[in-house]
């Protein structure tokens, strides 16, 4: 369908409207120096809903919204797994993690592996997040965020202004109304916009889920829609597939690699425990995440139901799963309704993008650069976290085009960050849960947990083809928990072999920590819990 002037008005009205709440959010006094903690943690004062939405803002983004949608094109329902498994994630992390990185009032997550075990473990992960939010978080939002655009909006500008609307015009602009705000206000800009993003990203995400139900039962209504939807299209209903499934594999879901995947995203991941560690307080913070918890639970409705939509519906005329989402805005949104759809998918990249960039700005400027001017002035730790952002950007820019021959983006970017995830997680569990753990031992996950992981993938291709063990192998969530598994063992071993450093102040930190939880925090896990295993009942 044609983008209607309506649909341009409501678009950039919405924009300008972000903006000028971000630019107003963070305006500090004339006579007060931006500190470091204002720019990275928000000052650490946010209350639970905004970290809830917050969280939620930065992990929805163009590969929840195109590249879930188009796994669930593919796939189906299966790959639910990994919003409702996050869900009991954030519980775990709220109720066992948290307590520990708030009390230490920690800017990072090298940070806190630097004052649990040395530097050299702080430095060798704070080089992987950095690489990885670069060449392929980054990357892959950008690169589905500009196909979005290019598929709903390509025509009318190319009608427009006689030009082929290339995916790089996209992915310029989305990183330059990103760096508006994120660069003046840090990470308060970002959190408090959060929650107007979430909220439209909800309202055009239901929106889409509503048109496309509709369809379904040619304006019969949602419920017949559904109906319907489950009549015509069974096979993408199922929640648990088989042990050797290519993507969701039930092994390596439940007991497996999705466990890895989630609690490095979730618990070690800076451009989402940023928001935690931001928070006012630890039971602010842990309501928070179990905000997001109960979130994550209602996602699905917002970016699963319209890639079985529209395999329902048009599976003949579409090529790449990856382009479901925008052929169903096109085909079934009518006009003035495009406009905000658009604003949600754009809300929720920026979101996402400005997580990332202000992320890794913080790593770089707090774990690197401060290790080697120790004696930076606040000022100049802003500025080096502006610059860092402006330079990753540059860095992101060119390589994201190139994702352009993936078919399902969301699963090149679990895989990938999957060949650091299962290291992260040993090393911090380790770390948080066994005193004996050794620096040696945090080291020597850190180093293999790349070649174990490469190794895996390998293994089954040219040495056990065709056999039980390669096809078990054959999906990366088997993998991710077998090379979880080796590096504990590994880690293990080396830990009870190698001298055991102490670390008096965070002993002593550690003695003080306090595990306890609100009678909310508790009442609502419990309900979370019951919820997802009603759907997993249902959906099995």
């Amino acid at each position: 369908m044609s983008i209607t002037p309506l649909d341009y008005a409501v678009f950039l009205g919405y924009f300008v409207f972000v903006i000028s709440i971000a630019l107003w959010v963070s305006r500090k006094p004339k006579d007060h120096e931006r500190t470091s903690e204002d720019f990275f943690l928000a000052g650490r004062a946010l209350p639970w809903w905004i970290i809830g939405t917050s969280l939620i803002a930065s992990n929805i983004s163009a590969e929840q919204m195109i590249g879930m949608t188009g796994s669930a094109f593919a796939g189906g329902l299966a790959v639910v797994s990994y919003e409702w498994m996050a869900a009991v994630t954030l519980i775990i992390v709220a109720k066992w993690m948290l307590p520990v990185f708030l009390k230490m009032k920690i800017y990072s997550m090298p940070q806190y592996l630097e004052e649990r075990f040395d530097m050299r473990v702080s430095m060798g992960l704070a080089v992987f997040w950095l690489l990885v939010y670069v060449f392929v978080n980054l990357t892959s939002v950008s690169y589905l965020g500009a196909l979005t655009l290019k598929n709903i909006i390509g025509p009318d500008f190319t009608a427009l202004t006689g030009l082929e609307f290339k995916l790089i015009y996209g992915i310029v602009g989305l990183f330059l109304v990103s760096f508006i705000y994120t660069l003046t206000g840090g990470l308060t800009a970002v959190a408090w916009t959060d929650v107007i993003q979430v909220s439209v990203l909800f309202i055009g995400g239901l929106a889409v889920t509503y048109f496309g139900l509709n369809a379904m039962s040619d304006g019969g209504g949602v419920a017949a829609g559904f109906a319907n939807l489950w009549n015509q299209a069974p096979e993408h209903f199922h929640t648990v597939m088989p042990w050797d499934h290519i993507h969701y594999p039930w092994i390596g879901v439940f007991i497996g690699g999705m466990w890895a995947a989630n609690l490095s995203y979730w618990g070690c991941n800076q451009y989402i425990t940023q928001r935690a560690l931001a928070g006012k307080n630890l039971k602010e913070a842990q309501h928070g995440l179990v905000f997001a918890a109960f979130l994550k639970v209602i996602v699905p409705i917002v970016v699963l139901l319209p890639g079985i939509v529209a395999y329902a519906l048009y599976s003949d005329s579409i090529s790449q799963s990856d382009q479901a989402y925008s052929i169903l805005i096109s085909k079934l949104v009518p006009a003035g309704f495009t406009g905000l759809i658009v604003a949600a998918i754009v809300a929720a990249i920026i979101s996402s993008l400005n997580s990332m960039v202000n992320s890794t700005a913080t790593i770089f400027t707090m774990d690197i650069f401060r290790k080697i001017n120790p004696h930076a002035s606040e000022r100049l730790l802003v500025l080096i976290g502006r610059i860092t952002s402006v330079v990753v950007v540059c860095i992101a820019i060119p390589i994201a085009p190139f994702l352009g021959n993936l078919d399902q983006a969301f699963q090149y970017i679990q895989e990938y960050t999957g060949m650091v995830s299962p290291g992260i997680v040993v090393i911090f569990f380790f770390g948080l849960f066994w005193k004996r753990a050794t620096s040696a031992s945090a080291l020597w996950m850190a180093i293999l947990t790349i070649p174990v992981s490469a190794a895996l993938k390998f293994i089954p291709i040219y040495l056990i083809p065709d056999t039980i063990l390669g096809r078990f192998l054959d999906p990366f969530l088997n993998r991710m928990g077998v090379a979880m598994l080796i590096l504990f063992v590994v880690g293990y071993f080396i830990s009870i072999m190698t001298e055991h450093t102490v670390h008096e102040e965070y002993d002593k930190m550690e003695e003080s920590v306090s595990y306890k939880t609100s009678t909310i925090f508790k009442v609502c896990s419990i309900l979370i819990m019951g919820v997802l295993t009603a759907l997993y009942l249902t959906f099995f």
